[in-house]
């Protein structure tokens, strides 16, 4: 009888060893991670509007620079798509060059709405284009199909081609207020989905006439003047922060409820000194 109550205690202790040794190789013992886990990538996405698209991207790559465990994956695709991924959470944060509409806020009521910068919308023409300034008249009817040659407007003998936005885009939204009061484009509009494929066909097309973003005005194309009661504004970041230009807008990150995790420490890196000087290099205007 004792020698079997020795080998049950001996049989308890060797199982209760086990149990040690498999909590501890599990890492079931105190509360410190695994070695693994502290090395685990966290992701979020970024998705919408292509004027806020370089912004984001190089602020994104700049901070998975000095963060290995971050991971930003950032797209395009326009701002209302943007609005739309954050509301239906299929993106951490959307991009939005335009003010969320009624709308959209009844649908998501949760989004969270952050300026992360402003911007001017400018008018870009051919190099080759004699016209230097319109007033926002003379580009609504342009716009409007109401002039077709650049004579009507004292330029060139030369066929306007009017060159726009696709429907999602953010930029054309805030065109289609300021500038066409709502009103209907001529049915021969180039849409494009992008402000660098505007730039593209402007920079390739001697008659064409585009709105861009200010951060895509390049040698490859010439900027007009815009006419505000006789006074002829250029598109700048001093213009725009001086509020003399007419068509600036400001830039939005829109999360659904308020931003935690990488998100926020992204959206915190945008507002920073460093990620607003990021963006004053791409031409855009800081709000820091």
């Amino acid at each position: 009888m004792v020698l079997k109550k020795r080998q049950t205690g001996c049989i308890t202790l060797a199982l209760a060893g086990i149990l040690v040794l498999g909590l501890v190789a599990t890492g079931c013992v105190g509360n410190e991670p695994t070695s693994s886990s502290s090395q685990e990538r966290t992701s979020i996405k970024v998705t919408g509007s292509t004027t806020v698209l370089p912004i984001a991207q190089l602020a994104a790559d700049a901070y998975m620079g000095t963060h290995s465990d971050a991971d930003i994956q950032v797209t395009g695709g326009g701002s209302s798509v943007g609005v739309q991924a954050a509301g239906e959470k299929t993106a951490d944060i959307g991009m939005s060059s335009r003010d969320v509409k009624s709308d959209e806020l009844k649908k998501y009521p949760n989004l969270v709405i952050t300026t992360i910068g402003k911007d001017g919308v400018a008018l870009i023409l051919h190099p080759s284009n004699t016209i230097t300034s319109l007033t926002t008249t003379q580009i609504k009817d342009i716009y409007a199909g109401n002039y077709t040659n650049w004579n009507q407007v004292g330029g060139p003998d030369l066929a306007i081609v009017v060159v726009g936005r696709d429907s999602a885009s953010g930029t054309r939204e805030f065109f289609s207020e300021k500038v066409m009061n709502k009103g209907n484009y001529t049915s021969i509009q180039l849409e494009k989905n992008s402000n660098g494929a505007v730039q593209q066909t402007i920079a390739q097309t001697p008659g064409a006439i585009g709105y861009v973003g200010l951060g895509f005005i390049d040698n490859s194309v010439k900027a007009v003047k815009v006419d505000t009661n006789g006074a002829l504004v250029d598109p700048t970041i001093a213009n725009v922060l001086s509020g003399s230009y007419p068509l600036s807008r400001s830039l939005y990150m829109i999360t659904n409820g308020q931003s935690t995790g990488l998100a926020k420490m992204y959206l915190d890196y945008l507002l920073s000194p460093e990620g607003q000087r990021i963006l004053s290099e791409e031409g855009f205007v800081p709000v820091k």
